[in-house]
């Protein structure tokens, strides 16, 4: 059993004297603390926190780290305060002890909701100290290697909750083996059963093997002493749940995995890593389009090594990373790393990346609605695949696997994002929506007035992208429902002799009152958003009053100018277009729906006046509307290219066309056409006319 005496000295062989002791007593006082609680396992509940503490000791971690691992519980389990710890053992101890608490604080029964608060908290914590995560990450560990206490659906959970978030957040920070070991414990209390039966039939594979690893490895060695290079050659082991997510992602049997063989060189120096790799790729026949330099370009997590793939002896493939020792250190213990050579004087790459990711979390923070959001975005950057593009000025921008230029464009700056218009890779004219690969040169082409689409949200990958576009969406429909309810309330007020923006104070606090909202913006967004109805709220401020019957009133019908906007919608059952006589309604949670005045859908809501808003087309009204029209033709090849050049001639554009044959002879094609206005509908429509085969055309009515 692990005892503080023994962890003392260790300790000695990094930490000073007084370190150690600050170190021991916060050991002595936690253990007074916790004294009379027991683990699930019947032990002292004091071994935890020495456990955490000795694989922090493991990170060689600073004695702070170290003291708040000793604590991490106390605040929770006992009726410690922070401020009595801050007492003892100085505010920056305290501090960390609170953040680890605070995370502990929820156990998450696979609450979305509660997991994701959780992992906010975690955010706003690591912003202010990286420690409260390290700290955290051996807590888990320690908990996982004693999982065999709990209940299995408890086990199930706690594994779950590891792969999904600790695990990736250990990548994400470099730390690679506490990565693997929280995967391979994870995937054996997830699926007791798939883990066994693998690690046998791995057990085997790895008998068979050993002959030709020895001599790939004594070949590479011989080599490599030849040529006068100091390296120490390791086989690399494939890692029980890498293997299972390969086999399950990319659909591979185990014998494929396992046919290719890993090494890692390791060696003293930058240089040193590119003349091995001559070395190698003469020794072996390299696979074109495998070489992959992170010295060059560090990953996101800061990690280095240049990776390449050879053919061996009877053509079997190799994988061979090399290195630096610090690179080493890095790749296997991440920003804990960081700590090990901090004397340095500068911030190691490591660290940079993990401080640029967690301020990158919090903008998303700030930005999302709420957490469940917030996690989504923030799962999808968890997950390491990377491509690197090029600004035009040659800047590398790191975007996740599958991002698009809307990815780009939000990585460079928000408001590039959201002005964008098109993009140029390599200097041709591409799609918004065209995934970008590794190498790629991407220039956005912005234009003033622009806004983000909906529809990017079908294809933008990175959180920051998807969480700024929701942002400004959101933004954007609560100030249209604003405008809207502002036009609605200012009508039905003019109808009870009353002005909006002359309405006294005690009349506004008479509204808020009776309507439960908290600020007049709340009720005309609840107006627009045609949750309550205009008239209704004017009742409110004058009941008595008479309601003059809108064809009397003084008050002109609302006016549509554009066919933009997200509080008014067109009616798609009569698909109403500039020109046509115009009546809206208003439903609850769409805003303003506009249909047609002789549309059969309007007619019961014509009882109910309140339900109903006089509108009319502005004289200056732009944008694109939608029309249904019917055409019956006489069946002939090469009808459908005829029609589209027709209408598109005239400046028309197809949303989508249906074709029903009605016997071998005549078809009845159904066309959804963007139309400006009436007299731009009535051009098009003579044109097609006019060609040999149509027999009848006509507007579709409902």
């Amino acid at each position: 059993m692990q005892t503080i005496e023994a962890l003392s000295h260790r300790l000695s062989s990094y930490l000073e004297y007084s370190q150690i002791n600050l170190v021991k007593r916060a050991y002595f006082y936690a253990e007074q603390a916790h004294d009379g609680q027991r683990r699930r396992s019947g032990e002292a509940y004091i071994t935890h926190p020495l456990a955490v503490a000795d694989i922090l000791a493991n990170m060689h971690m600073d004695h702070q780290s170290l003291m708040a691992a000793m604590l991490h519980d106390v605040i929770e389990d006992t009726g410690i305060s922070k401020k009595a710890i801050a007492k003892q053992f100085g505010d920056t101890v305290a501090e960390l002890v609170d953040g680890v608490s605070k995370l502990t604080q929820i156990e998450f029964e696979s609450h979305a909701e509660k997991q994701a608060e959780n992992f906010q908290k975690m955010a706003l914590a690591m912003a202010n100290d990286l420690r409260v995560i390290l700290v955290k990450l051996a807590d888990r560990l320690h908990n996982m290697r004693t999982l065999g206490a709990m209940p299995p659906h408890k086990k199930r959970r706690i594994a779950k909750e590891t792969l999904e978030i600790y695990a990736p957040i250990a990548h994400r920070l470099g730390m690679n083996d506490i990565r693997l070991e929280f995967e391979d414990r994870g995937f054996y209390a997830m699926h007791p059963l798939r883990a066994s039966r693998l690690q046998a039939a791995l057990k085997t594979a790895r008998g068979n093997r050993k002959e030709l690893v020895e001599q790939i490895q004594t070949a590479i060695e011989k080599r490599l002493e030849r040529e006068g290079l100091i390296a120490i050659v390791i086989g690399r082991e494939k890692h029980l749940y890498s293997i299972y997510e390969k086999m399950r992602q990319k659909k591979k049997y185990f014998k494929e995995i396992m046919d290719v063989y890993a090494f890692r060189i390791i060696v003293d120096s930058v240089d040193t890593c590119y003349r091995v790799l001559g070395v190698i790729h003469n020794l072996y026949k390299p696979v074109a389009g495998e070489f992959k330099d992170y010295i060059a370009i560090p990953k996101a997590n800061g990690y280095q090594s240049l990776h390449t793939v050879l053919l061996g002896m009877h053509g079997v493939p190799i994988e061979v990373q090399i290195r630096t020792k610090e690179m080493d250190e890095m790749a296997n213990n991440g920003i804990a790393a960081h700590f090990l050579y901090k004397n340095s004087g500068d911030e190691s790459i490591s660290h940079s990346r993990a401080r640029q990711w967690v301020q990158g979390l919090l903008e998303m923070q700030r930005r999302a609605g709420d957490s469940l959001e917030f996690i989504e975005n923030v799962k999808i950057d968890l997950f390491p695949d990377e491509v690197y593009v090029f600004t035009p000025k040659g800047r590398i921008v790191e975007l996740p696997h599958g991002a698009t230029p809307i990815d780009f464009a939000y990585a460079v700056h928000t408001d590039i994002g959201h002005n964008c218009v098109a993009c140029r890779i390599n200097g041709r004219l591409a799609p918004l929506s065209q995934p970008l690969q590794s190498g790629q040169k991407v220039n956005i082409i912005t234009s003033q007035g622009a806004q983000p689409n909906p529809n990017w949200l079908n294809f933008a990958v990175s959180g920051k992208a998807r969480s700024a576009i929701r942002h400004f969406l959101k933004h954007q429909r609560h100030h249209q429902s604003v405008a809207l309810g502002k036009r609605l309330l200012s009508r039905s007020l003019a109808d009870v002799g009353l002005k909006l923006d002359q309405l006294s104070e005690a009349q506004e606090t008479q509204l808020l009152t009776a309507t439960q909202m908290k600020s007049m913006e709340d009720l005309l967004e609840d107006i627009g958003l045609g949750n309550r109805v205009a008239q209704a709220v004017a009742k409110l401020l004058q009941p008595d009053a008479e309601v003059n019957p809108p064809s009397g009133s003084i008050y002109s019908p609302l006016t549509i100018d554009s066919a933009e906007g997200m509080m008014i919608t067109f009616a798609r059952c009569c698909r109403p277009i500039p020109g046509d006589p115009i009546i809206g309604h208003i439903s609850s949670g769409k805003g303003l729906v506009v249909h047609q005045d002789t549309c059969r859908n309007i007619t019961e809501l014509r009882h109910k006046p309140e339900k109903i808003s006089y509108v009319n087309w502005a004289p200056t009204v732009t944008g694109e509307f939608l029309v249904d029209v019917r055409v019956e033709v006489e069946s002939e090849r090469g009808i459908i290219a005829t029609l589209a050049t027709r209408v598109t001639e005239q400046g028309g554009s197809i949303e989508h066309i249906k074709v029903n044959e009605r016997d071998a002879h005549n078809s009845v094609i159904n066309l959804c056409i963007g139309v400006h206005n009436r007299i731009h509908l009535a051009n098009i429509m003579r044109r097609v006319r006019n060609l040999s085969f149509v027999l009848r055309i006509n507007r579709a009515k409902n």
